[in-house]
């Protein structure tokens, strides 16, 4: 659940509840929208944006099937590095920050509901996709692609990784900001949530989820539905994530499903990042494959529906070396 930083707030748009309501189906929504009391933006934070990103979904997927057993020396994972920190994250820890009053006002596909909803049922038994997550791990020999008994794994969370929600709806979001100033919303969310030290920071990742009708990055012209990266800040090392209002690319974007559903294409999308960033937290410390990307890019021809206590959400397929194959359970 969100931290003691937020407090509960009530969707202003009721439009969108009923917008939710109609594209979803049978979907159950999250919980309400909650917002942090305010903080003093971090205008002392040094930020040194990468010039290269990376777990890039492409708007048009290129992954390979679920079928692809025998294909192991192109597709396994491999440790890039022998690194006790920064590898992966063992104990995964979600921030989602929600760019710019936008948010206020424009939220007709339901997004904000929508995300905190996954992110709070994403855990325990009923969670089966994030258990493929737990064969990787830190601390063991570059190259090794299997754990093993050795190193420290990730573990598969036991209630919510949700740990913060933060709307920062005091200025609106740039129209079309860069990559350099999504790093800094990252590092101003790690100063709002009281992370100004690299230990917090070794396991938090920060996702910047931009409002309807803005175009971080150059979204979608460039390309991708999102991308995962790290950045150097005065509090560490940072893990954060580029997450675009996919919906407004229409049903159907950045999912291999077909029914139609608006949030669909963004709940794979992050997913796919999620994943992504646990297993490879500061790229590419972690688990990669030097042909085919990380653990969600080899998989991205492959959806699911999981169903977790607080609704069904599309889930994107990832590589597993012990099932030598694109999976969505564990």
């Amino acid at each position: 659940m969100p931290s003691t930083h937020s407090t509960r707030r009530l969707l202003r748009d009721t439009a969108a509840l009923l917008a939710v309501g109609a594209a979803a189906l049978s979907f159950t929504t999250g919980p309400a929208r909650a917002e942090a009391h305010t903080h003093a933006h971090a205008t002392t934070t040094t930020i040194a944006a990468a010039s290269k990103h990376h777990g890039v979904k492409p708007i048009n997927g290129h992954g390979i099937t679920g079928d692809t057993h025998g294909l192991t020396d192109a597709d396994t994972l491999s440790l890039q590095t022998s690194d006790t920190t920064g590898a992966v994250s063992p104990t995964p820890t979600v921030y989602l920050v929600f760019w710019g009053s936008q948010w206020d006002s424009s939220d007709t596909a339901g997004v904000a509901n929508d995300l905190q909803g996954m992110f709070n049922g994403l855990y325990g038994g009923q969670d089966t996709w994030g258990t493929i997550l737990t064969q990787y791990c830190e601390g063991i020999a570059a190259g090794s692609t299997d754990c093993g008994a050795g190193g420290t794994a990730i573990q598969h969370p036991a209630s919510s990784p949700l740990a913060g929600v933060w709307f920062d709806d005091a200025n609106p979001e740039p129209d079309s900001p860069a990559a350099a100033d999504i790093a800094t919303e990252a590092a101003n969310a790690a100063a709002h949530f009281g992370n100004t030290t690299q230990d917090p920071n070794d396991n938090a990742q920060y996702v910047i989820v931009s409002a309807s009708g803005t175009h971080p990055d150059g979204f979608p012209n460039s390309g991708f539905c999102a991308w995962h990266d790290q950045t150097q800040s005065s509090y560490g090392t940072l893990a954060y994530t580029n997450l675009p209002y996919v919906p407004d690319m229409g049903a159907g974007a950045c999912t291999t499903e077909t029914d139609g559903r608006m949030l669909s294409g963004i709940e794979s999308t992050e997913t796919h990042e999620y994943a992504e960033t646990v297993t490879d937290f500061w790229p590419t410390n972690g688990w990669n494959n030097t042909a085919n990307g990380e653990i969600g890019d080899e998989c991205e021809n492959l959806d699911a529906y999981e169903t977790l206590s607080t609704g069904t959400y599309d889930v994107q397929g990832l590589w597993s070396n012990s099932a030598d194959s694109c999976v969505t359970s564990g």
